[in-house]
């Protein structure tokens, strides 16, 4: 259940979608001081202090009444008195409805009514200096004639656009106004913008966009999100088998913080990682310590980093920048790293493989075989991709029922049968994954698979494969670590059934 509140216009909460009553003006106005302070404890004192400009001395018995009403009716805030005072923690959204703090009157709120229109007012000209929209510019100009840096952004956007002359208009219209107006000449930033331009020197700073495409039918991984948010923008590692949805989970994330990070988002996939996020900013060929002169290129600026596929720490090594956020993806997870947060990927839970495959599956289809639809997501470990192609494939064929693809599926003990050809892409994070193993590994898989037995313990391998459990355990562990098998108890381990599937009926025509 989540709980919402905005001070943008009157004060506001929400719980989910449902907008709850805030009761009178006073008792919001209490309400909006402890928003306000978001996470600091006020007295009883300050309180009073910050809602009435001359409390008489029934303000004490009031706030202690708006006190329990806002209790009663927002219980999830905890508002209990502690060491004589109360603190809020609670998401505050902006939905841009008016005046801050409306209808709310004492000294305090006027001087906080100032400080958040002028924050609205920032955040807004951020936004349009990462989008240079000439009408939107334009816009905000006629509404803000005297501030200075739309204006120099506007010149920007008309003189990015081939609008020279219109830009210099811009410039002598703004320094008539701030003649008239003020008796000033304009600033150093308009001052600059209008020299470059009359010099043919004005260059617009290279904003990167590289993330890849949201996918559409992005589904769960909700308490990987939510983690998510909380870490950024420290560093966020993102691991798990290959094909268990590392990349989509990083680029989703991305997607839904990029307007935090208005100085571009970049999208690495390669050994040399400094190299790429310099020429992400215009640094070609870049000579020494490539890492210091990132960190010298990113220094007060705040982008949006995803390092897809990272091998060896040495990769991304001194390359976060304060300000920035940066999303690892790797299928070890790479504990050498310092002050990484790590998130792992595997299957999706029951609840959300099913609302995947209704998402690319006509949901009329999966409901008609319910029993036959659990039997496909067990197959596959419920993990996303393999669950979009193979729905995708049914869906390519209308006549098809669940259980027409499980007897394609079952119809030969080989693998090239288990999953039907024209879905082996499904097969091909396994294949990579297959190829980076050691002779030793790839033995001790095709054991534990063949035996068909979904745990075993480190005597059970060392007994199917003939070798000694000091030297099974190193290699059960190399394979948990690329999260072929998964760890349980000490000593004891679980395949999954998409990978006892693969090496149990491997093929050389699969793997080589």
């Amino acid at each position: 259940m989540s709980l919402r509140f905005s001070l943008m216009g009157p004060v506001r909460a929400w719980r989910d979608d449902e907008e709850i009553e805030l009761g009178p003006r006073q008792q919001r106005a209490v309400l909006a001081a402890l928003l306000l302070n978001n996470g600091i404890r006020l007295s009883n004192d300050q309180l009073i202090g910050m809602v009435w400009d001359d409390p008489t001395p029934s303000a004490v018995m009031a706030l202690r009444t708006y006190m329990y009403k806002i209790r009663k009716s927002l219980p999830e805030l905890d508002l209990k008195s502690r060491n004589g005072g109360y603190t809020v923690r609670a998401e505050l959204i902006d939905d841009c409805r008016g005046e801050p703090l409306e209808g709310l009157e004492s000294a305090y709120f006027e001087a906080q009514r100032t400080r958040l229109s002028q924050h609205r007012l920032k955040a807004r000209e951020d936004w349009l200096e990462r989008e240079l929209d000439i009408l939107e510019l334009q816009k905000h100009v006629a509404t803000f004639p005297l501030r200075e840096r739309p204006r120099a952004l506007l010149m920007h956007a008309l003189y990015r656009e081939g609008r020279q002359a219109e830009a210099l208009d811009e410039y002598h219209e703004a320094r008539t106004l701030l003649n008239e107006e003020l008796g000033l000449e304009p600033g150093p930033e308009l001052r600059k913008v209008h020299a470059q331009i009359l010099k043919g020197e004005l260059t617009l700073p290279r904003r990167p966009e590289q993330l890849p495409p949201d996918l559409p039918d992005f589904t769960g991984r909700a308490e990987q999100i939510a983690k998510a948010l909380q870490t950024l923008p420290g560093t966020l590692g993102i691991t798990g088998m290959r094909g268990s949805g590392k990349t989509a989970l990083a680029t989703h994330v991305a997607h839904l913080v990029r307007n935090r990070y208005p100085d571009g988002q970049i999208f690495v996939r390669g050994k040399d990682v400094a190299n790429e996020l310099l020429r992400a900013v215009g640094v070609e060929n870049p000579v020494g310590d490539k890492a210091a002169l990132w960190r010298e290129k990113a220094r007060g600026r705040r982008f949006l980093i995803v390092v897809d596929d990272v091998q060896e720490p040495c990769q991304v090594k001194d390359l976060h920048t304060p300000g920035s956020a940066m999303i690892l993806t790797s299928v070890r997870r790479l504990n050498e790293l310092p002050g990484v947060t790590w998130v792992k990927t595997a299957g999706l839970t029951r609840t959300e493989a099913h609302e995947l495959f209704r998402k690319v599956l006509d949901p009329a289809r999966v409901n008609a075989e319910p029993q036959e639809a659990e039997q496909v997501l067990d197959r596959v470990s419920c993990l996303p991709n393999p669950i979009r192609v193979l729905s995708g494939k049914l869906t390519a064929r209308p006549h098809w029922t669940i259980a027409m693809l499980l007897a394609q599926m079952e119809r030969e003990t080989r693998l090239g049968a288990a999953i039907p050809s024209d879905c082996r892409s499904v097969l091909a994070p396994l294949v990579s994954a297959d190829r980076a193993l050691t002779e030793g590994e790839r033995h001790l898989m095709t054991c534990f698979a063949r035996k068909d037995a979904e745990v075993i313990n480190v005597c059970e391998a060392a007994e199917m494969s003939g070798s000694e459990p000091g030297e099974i355990e190193v290699l059960l562990e190399a394979l948990a670590d690329v999260h072929l098998i998964e760890p349980l108890d000490l000593g004891c381990y679980r395949l999954p059934r998409f990978v006892q599937m693969y090496f149990g009926l491997r093929t050389p025509a699969l793997t080589g």
